[in-house]
């Protein structure tokens, strides 16, 4: 299951990217909202990935989340407040790689500001293709990674 949502400033890039992959499910906004908060979206969007992966820090999560807000940074803080959640910013194919490969991120938070429409396809196919790393370092730093957090 891939999860999408946003914020009022990710609206419409999410808008492009389920018209590129309508199989995504929608957490919202269904509407445009000015007044919206990314907190909420994020915070949702975290919470379904969670409650849908099984994940272990040397597999690949069954679930995965992309959340746009306009700096990605603050979907972000809000997404990884929840244990077995790993959201990274990925303002490049390159970050969303080491982000999939180093730390089993399981949440891709876009940048709606800061980040090239011709780019954020490629961003999205690398991150959900790209396989974790196995070796011992990798495993053992992503559970600590999961250590902390609300459950």
């Amino acid at each position: 299951m891939i999860y999408i949502a946003s914020d009022h400033r990710g609206f419409e890039l999410k808008k492009k990217i389920l018209k590129e992959h309508p199989g995504f499910l929608d957490l919202g906004p269904r509407a445009y909202d000015a007044e919206d908060d990314y907190n909420d979206y994020a915070a949702n969007l975290a919470i379904n990935v969670r409650d849908a992966s099984t994940a272990t820090p040397t597999a690949n999560p069954p679930s995965f989340g992309i959340i746009i807000c306009g700096s990605a940074h603050g979907v972000a803080i809000e997404a990884n407040r929840f244990k077995g959640i790993r959201a990274i910013v990925g303002l490049t194919p390159e970050l969303a790689k080491i982000g999939r490969e180093h730390n089993n991120a399981n949440v891709l938070c876009l940048s709606a500001d800061f980040t090239k429409e011709e780019d954020v396809m490629k961003i999205i196919d690398v991150f959900l293709n790209t396989k974790t790393r196995t070796e011992e370092k990798y495993a053992r730093r992503n559970v600590k990674l999961d250590k902390y957090g609300e459950d």
